[in-house]
Protein backbone atom coordinates (compact mmCIF):
# COMPACT_ATOMS: atom_id res chain seq x y z
CA UNK A 1 0.00 0.00 0.00
CA UNK A 2 2.88 2.33 1.19
CA UNK A 3 4.91 1.54 -2.44
CA UNK A 4 1.50 2.41 -4.49
CA UNK A 5 0.48 5.12 -2.58
CA UNK A 6 4.29 6.75 -3.34
CA UNK A 7 4.19 6.23 -7.18
CA UNK A 8 0.59 7.35 -7.77
CA UNK A 9 1.82 10.60 -5.20
CA UNK A 10 4.50 10.97 -7.47
CA UNK A 11 2.76 10.38 -11.05
CA UNK A 12 0.09 12.70 -9.17
CA UNK A 13 2.72 15.66 -9.15
CA UNK A 14 3.96 14.91 -12.37
CA UNK A 15 0.95 15.03 -14.04
CA UNK A 16 0.03 18.27 -11.86
CA UNK A 17 3.93 20.29 -13.38
CA UNK A 18 2.72 19.61 -16.28
CA UNK A 19 2.20 23.63 -17.56
CA UNK A 20 -0.67 23.87 -20.07
CA UNK A 21 -1.13 26.81 -19.84
CA UNK A 22 2.03 28.36 -20.62
CA UNK A 23 2.16 25.36 -23.57
CA UNK A 24 -0.73 26.26 -24.92
CA UNK A 25 -0.20 29.81 -25.26
CA UNK A 26 3.45 28.82 -27.11
CA UNK A 27 1.20 26.79 -29.60
CA UNK A 28 -1.33 28.80 -30.28
CA UNK A 29 0.51 32.32 -30.36
CA UNK A 30 3.81 32.29 -29.86
CA UNK A 31 3.90 33.90 -26.36
CA UNK A 32 5.53 33.32 -22.66
CA UNK A 33 2.85 33.78 -21.43
CA UNK A 34 4.29 33.86 -17.58
CA UNK A 35 5.64 37.48 -19.46
CA UNK A 36 1.93 38.15 -20.29
CA UNK A 37 -1.01 39.99 -18.28
CA UNK A 38 -0.61 38.75 -14.83
CA UNK A 39 2.10 36.04 -15.77
CA UNK A 40 -0.19 33.60 -14.24
CA UNK A 41 -0.36 30.46 -16.25
CA UNK A 42 -3.82 29.70 -15.21
CA UNK A 43 -6.89 29.90 -17.60
CA UNK A 44 -7.98 33.06 -16.79
CA UNK A 45 -4.75 34.62 -17.36
CA UNK A 46 -4.34 32.33 -20.89
CA UNK A 47 -8.33 33.49 -21.43
CA UNK A 48 -7.21 37.26 -21.17
CA UNK A 49 -4.57 37.37 -23.43
CA UNK A 50 -5.61 34.76 -25.91
CA UNK A 51 -9.28 34.72 -25.66
CA UNK A 52 -11.97 32.41 -24.26
CA UNK A 53 -11.54 29.44 -26.06
CA UNK A 54 -8.21 28.99 -25.02
CA UNK A 55 -8.91 30.04 -21.70
CA UNK A 56 -11.61 27.31 -21.58
CA UNK A 57 -9.31 24.79 -23.03
CA UNK A 58 -6.74 25.42 -20.40
CA UNK A 59 -9.49 24.96 -17.78
CA UNK A 60 -10.36 21.77 -19.03
CA UNK A 61 -6.71 20.42 -18.89
CA UNK A 62 -5.68 22.29 -15.48
CA UNK A 63 -8.87 20.22 -14.31
CA UNK A 64 -8.40 16.82 -15.36
CA UNK A 65 -4.91 16.99 -14.03
CA UNK A 66 -6.29 16.86 -10.70
CA UNK A 67 -9.68 14.92 -11.39
CA UNK A 68 -7.87 11.57 -12.99
CA UNK A 69 -4.98 10.72 -11.11
CA UNK A 70 -7.60 11.00 -7.47
CA UNK A 71 -10.53 9.37 -9.50
CA UNK A 72 -8.05 6.20 -10.63
CA UNK A 73 -6.44 6.04 -7.01
CA UNK A 74 -9.70 5.93 -5.45
CA UNK A 75 -10.89 3.82 -7.68
CA UNK A 76 -7.85 0.57 -6.80
CA UNK A 77 -7.29 2.03 -3.27
CA UNK A 78 -8.65 0.68 0.25
CA UNK A 79 -9.94 3.87 1.69
CA UNK A 80 -11.72 2.22 4.71
CA UNK A 81 -9.28 2.53 6.87
CA UNK A 82 -7.16 5.18 8.79
CA UNK A 83 -4.13 4.31 6.04
CA UNK A 84 -6.07 4.27 3.28
CA UNK A 85 -8.25 7.76 4.04
CA UNK A 86 -4.30 9.27 4.94
CA UNK A 87 -3.08 7.57 1.87
CA UNK A 88 -6.25 9.64 -0.42
CA UNK A 89 -5.70 12.58 1.39
CA UNK A 90 -1.71 12.72 0.47
CA UNK A 91 -2.34 11.92 -3.00
CA UNK A 92 -4.99 14.33 -3.50
CA UNK A 93 -2.08 17.04 -2.19
CA UNK A 94 0.02 16.59 -4.71
CA UNK A 95 -1.42 17.22 -8.35
CA UNK A 96 -1.85 20.83 -6.67
CA UNK A 97 1.63 21.14 -5.39
CA UNK A 98 2.73 20.25 -8.47
CA UNK A 99 0.79 22.89 -10.33
CA UNK A 100 1.78 25.43 -7.70
CA UNK A 101 5.66 24.31 -8.15
CA UNK A 102 6.25 22.97 -11.27
CA UNK A 103 9.63 20.70 -11.24
CA UNK A 104 9.56 22.00 -15.47
CA UNK A 105 8.84 25.31 -14.42
CA UNK A 106 12.31 25.71 -11.83
CA UNK A 107 9.47 24.69 -8.93
CA UNK A 108 7.26 28.21 -9.54
CA UNK A 109 3.90 27.62 -11.49
CA UNK A 110 -0.10 28.90 -11.07
CA UNK A 111 -2.36 29.11 -8.36
CA UNK A 112 -4.16 26.23 -8.68
CA UNK A 113 -7.76 26.60 -8.91
CA UNK A 114 -8.74 24.68 -11.75
CA UNK A 115 -6.55 21.74 -10.20
CA UNK A 116 -7.87 21.82 -7.24
CA UNK A 117 -11.28 22.18 -8.34
CA UNK A 118 -10.44 18.93 -10.43
CA UNK A 119 -9.01 17.14 -7.18
CA UNK A 120 -12.65 18.31 -5.08
CA UNK A 121 -14.59 17.16 -7.77
CA UNK A 122 -13.18 13.35 -7.89
CA UNK A 123 -13.23 13.77 -3.65
CA UNK A 124 -17.03 15.20 -3.39
CA UNK A 125 -18.19 16.13 -6.73
CA UNK A 126 -22.15 17.74 -4.34
CA UNK A 127 -19.15 19.51 -2.33
CA UNK A 128 -17.45 20.57 -5.14
CA UNK A 129 -20.42 22.14 -6.82
CA UNK A 130 -21.17 23.74 -3.98
CA UNK A 131 -17.85 25.29 -4.20
CA UNK A 132 -18.24 26.39 -7.71
CA UNK A 133 -21.43 27.91 -6.82
CA UNK A 134 -20.32 30.11 -4.23
CA UNK A 135 -17.55 31.30 -6.60
CA UNK A 136 -19.86 32.68 -8.94
CA UNK A 137 -22.39 33.96 -6.39
CA UNK A 138 -19.49 35.91 -5.20
CA UNK A 139 -17.50 36.91 -8.29
CA UNK A 140 -21.55 37.57 -9.99
CA UNK A 141 -21.53 40.16 -6.69
CA UNK A 142 -17.88 41.81 -6.69
CA UNK A 143 -16.41 40.88 -10.05
CA UNK A 144 -13.65 39.75 -8.66
CA UNK A 145 -12.05 36.78 -10.15
CA UNK A 146 -9.02 36.06 -6.86
CA UNK A 147 -11.87 36.71 -4.57
CA UNK A 148 -14.66 34.49 -5.69
CA UNK A 149 -11.37 32.07 -6.27
CA UNK A 150 -10.31 31.86 -2.69
CA UNK A 151 -14.05 32.36 -0.79
CA UNK A 152 -14.85 29.05 -2.50
CA UNK A 153 -11.30 27.40 -1.65
CA UNK A 154 -12.23 28.50 2.27
CA UNK A 155 -15.65 26.81 1.88
CA UNK A 156 -14.77 23.63 0.62
CA UNK A 157 -13.60 21.79 3.58
CA UNK A 158 -16.57 22.89 5.39
CA UNK A 159 -18.84 21.36 2.73
CA UNK A 160 -16.50 18.07 2.85
CA UNK A 161 -16.93 17.88 6.88
CA UNK A 162 -20.68 18.66 6.28
CA UNK A 163 -21.20 15.50 3.59
CA UNK A 164 -19.15 13.49 6.43
CA UNK A 165 -15.96 13.01 4.03
CA UNK A 166 -12.73 11.26 6.15
CA UNK A 167 -11.31 13.49 8.74
CA UNK A 168 -7.79 13.23 6.86
CA UNK A 169 -9.81 14.57 3.57
CA UNK A 170 -10.78 17.19 5.28
CA UNK A 171 -7.58 17.99 6.69
CA UNK A 172 -6.18 17.73 3.35
CA UNK A 173 -8.49 20.35 2.02
CA UNK A 174 -7.43 22.85 4.56
CA UNK A 175 -4.00 22.82 3.66
CA UNK A 176 -5.07 23.32 0.10
CA UNK A 177 -6.88 26.30 0.95
CA UNK A 178 -3.72 27.66 2.76
CA UNK A 179 -1.73 27.21 -0.51
CA UNK A 180 -3.98 28.61 -2.99
CA UNK A 181 -3.90 31.98 -0.27
CA UNK A 182 -0.64 31.98 -0.10
CA UNK A 183 -0.41 31.82 -3.89
CA UNK A 184 -3.17 34.80 -4.46
CA UNK A 185 -0.91 36.93 -1.99
CA UNK A 186 -0.55 39.73 -4.12
CA UNK A 187 -4.31 39.77 -5.15
CA UNK A 188 -4.70 40.40 -1.06
CA UNK A 189 -3.10 43.27 -1.13
CA UNK A 190 -4.15 44.91 -4.58
CA UNK A 191 -7.64 43.92 -3.27
CA UNK A 192 -7.24 45.72 0.12
CA UNK A 193 -5.66 48.89 -1.47
CA UNK A 194 -8.65 48.87 -3.61
CA UNK A 195 -6.37 47.91 -6.50
CA UNK A 196 -7.44 45.04 -7.95
CA UNK A 197 -8.83 45.61 -11.10
CA UNK A 198 -12.14 43.33 -11.56
CA UNK A 199 -12.83 40.99 -14.10
CA UNK A 200 -15.10 42.70 -16.58
CA UNK A 201 -12.36 45.46 -16.83
CA UNK A 202 -10.17 43.02 -17.98
CA UNK A 203 -12.13 42.07 -20.27
CA UNK A 204 -12.98 44.92 -21.79
CA UNK A 205 -9.20 45.75 -21.76
CA UNK A 206 -8.56 42.61 -24.00
CA UNK A 207 -11.58 43.59 -26.23
CA UNK A 208 -10.10 46.96 -27.09
CA UNK A 209 -6.70 45.56 -27.56
CA UNK A 210 -7.66 43.17 -29.96
CA UNK A 211 -10.34 45.77 -32.04
CA UNK A 212 -7.18 48.39 -31.77
CA UNK A 213 -5.30 45.28 -33.44
CA UNK A 214 -7.52 43.91 -35.90
CA UNK A 215 -8.25 48.01 -36.87
CA UNK A 216 -4.36 48.47 -37.70
CA UNK A 217 -4.41 44.85 -40.10
CA UNK A 218 -6.46 46.19 -42.37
Amino acid sequence: MLIQTLYFALGAYLLGAVPFGKIIARLAAQIDITKRGSKNIGATNVARELGIKWGLLTLVLDVLKGLVPILVFSAISVKGDIWGQMALATVSLCPLLGHQYSIFMGFRGGKGVATALGIYLALSPVSCLLGVLVFLLVVLKWDFISLGSMVSAGSIPIFLSLFHQPKPVVLASIVMAVLIYFRHGENVVRLVKGEERKWKQRSDQVKNSTSRSNSSSE
